[in-house]
C-alpha cells in the first residue's frame, strides 16, 4: 500500500503507517482518563492525534522526535482533520524513509545554498560585505543555517526552511530595490540574511522542531544582537579596519524591527526606508508560505474554499481549479 501523505488524508480513513512524532503530551478528559495526545508529521504537513485510554505506558513508548507507527482512522472535528489512533508504537528502522519526512531535499538545499552565495556577491559595501564573508565563512554557522526551520509552526517550519525564507526574501530585495533608488540595497540583503539569523539557536530542529533555553529566555532578536557584535568584533580584530558604527546601528534596526510592530514582537518599529521594507517583505513571503500550506492542507477538497481560520478571521478562497 503506498503512502497516504498528511495532506492526502480525507474524513474516514483507514491509517496504517509512520509518522514523525511531536509535541506529545498525557492529558485527563472530564472523566479524569487519560489520553495521549500527539502531532503527527511528514514532509506535506502535520496532524494532530489521540489515543483514548492512554496509560504511562503508551506516553513513555516513544519520544517527541521519534518515528512511530500509527494504527487509527481519521475524523473531521470542528472543521479539521485529526486522528484517532488504536495503536501507536515507536518504529522500527526498516519502515522509515526518511525522504519521506523531509519538506526539502539535499538537492533542493543545495541550490538554495548556491543562489544565496550568488546574491550576497552583490553587496557592493565594503564594511558590509565584511560582515557578510564572516558569518559565511563560519562553518558551524553556515552548517545550521541551512538545516534550520524559519519557525515553529506558521511558515517555513521544517528543515531548510530559514535558508529557502532568506533566499525568496533576498529574490524579493532585487525586484524591489531597484524600484525605489532611495532604498539601500545592500543593507536590505544583508537585513535579509540576518533578520532570523540566530533562529539557528533559538530552535532545535535535529527532528522535531522545539525551542532551545536560550530561544525561550531570549529569542532570536536579542541573540541576533549578540551575534551581530561578535561577529564585528571578530572581523575588527582580524583585519584591524574599524566598522561604522551608524551602520552597524542601521542593520542591528533592521532586525530588531522586523516584525513591524509591538504586538508582533519588535522592541522598536521601523524607522528607517530599509527597515519597513524589509518588514514588508519579510511579511510577504511568510504570508505567502503560510496561506498557501492552509490552502493545501485544508480538508475541504469539494469546496473552492477552506474552512474558518479564526487566528485570521477569515476563510481562504482556493479557486476552482483547487
Amino acid at each position: 500500500m503506498s503512502r497516504r501523505y498528511v495532506s492526502q488524508l480525507a474524513h474516514n480513513e483507514q491509517v496504517d503507517q509512520v509518522f514523525l512524532a511531536s509535541n506529545k503530551q498525557l492529558r485527563p478528559n472530564r472523566n479524569g482518563n487519560l489520553y495521549l495526545q500527539v502531532d503527527l508529521s511528514d514532509r506535506s504537513g502535520s496532524i494532530n492525534a489521540r489515543l483514548w485510554n492512554a496509560s504511562e505506558n503508551d506516553y513513555k513508548n516513544f519520544e517527541n522526535g521519534d518515528y512511530v507507527h500509527v494504527d487509527g482512522s481519521t475524523q473531521l472535528f470542528q472543521g479539521n482533520i485529526q486522528l484517532i489512533a488504536t495503536r501507536i508504537r515507536a518504529a522500527r528502522p526498516d519502515e522509515v524513509d526518511e525522504a519521506d519526512y523531509k519538506t526539502l531535499q539535499s538537492d533542493q538545499i543545495q541550490q538554495f545554498h548556491q543562489r544565496l552565495l550568488e546574491i550576497l556577491g552583490k553587496v557592493q559595501s565594503r564594511p558590509l560585505s565584511r560582515l557578510v564573508d564572516a558569518f559565511l565563512g563560519d562553518k558551524e554557522f553556515m552548517a545550521k543555517f541551512t538545516r534550520a526551520p524559519a519557525g515553529m509552526k506558521n511558515h517555513h517550519a521544517y528543515q531548510g526552511g530559514l535558508l529557502e525564507h532568506v533566499v525568496n526574501l533576498m529574490e524579493l530585495v532585487l525586484a524591489v530595490a531597484p524600484r525605489y533608488p532611495q532604498l539601500d540595497q545592500d543593507k536590505l540583503l544583508v537585513g535579509a540574511l540576518l533578520h532570523d539569523a540566530a533562529k539557528v539557536d533559538e530552535l532545535s530542529y535535529d527532528r522535531d522542531i522545539a525551542y532551545t533555553d536560550e530561544g525561550q529566555l531570549l529569542g532570536h532578536l536579542v541573540l541576533a544582537i549578540s551575534m551581530i557584535d561578535e561577529k564585528v568584533r571578530q572581523i575588527v580584530q582580524q583585519d584591524g579596519q574599524p566598522f561604522p558604527k551608524q551602520l552597524l546601528t542601521e542593520i542591528k534596526h533592521l532586525v530588531l524591527s522586523h516584525h513591524g510592530q509591538y504586538d508582533y514582537g519588535s522592541p522598536k518599529l521601523p524607522m528607517t526606508l530599509e527597515a519597513i521594507t524589509l518588514h514588508l517583505l519579510d511579511n510577504l513571503d511568510a504570508k505567502m508560505a503560510n496561506f498557501t500550506q492552509l490552502i493545501n492542507d485544508c480538508p475541504n477538497h469539494d469546496s473552492h474554499w477552506t474552512q474558518y481560520h479564526a487566528n485570521l478571521g477569515r476563510k481562504l478562497y482556493k479557486g476552482e481549479n483547487q
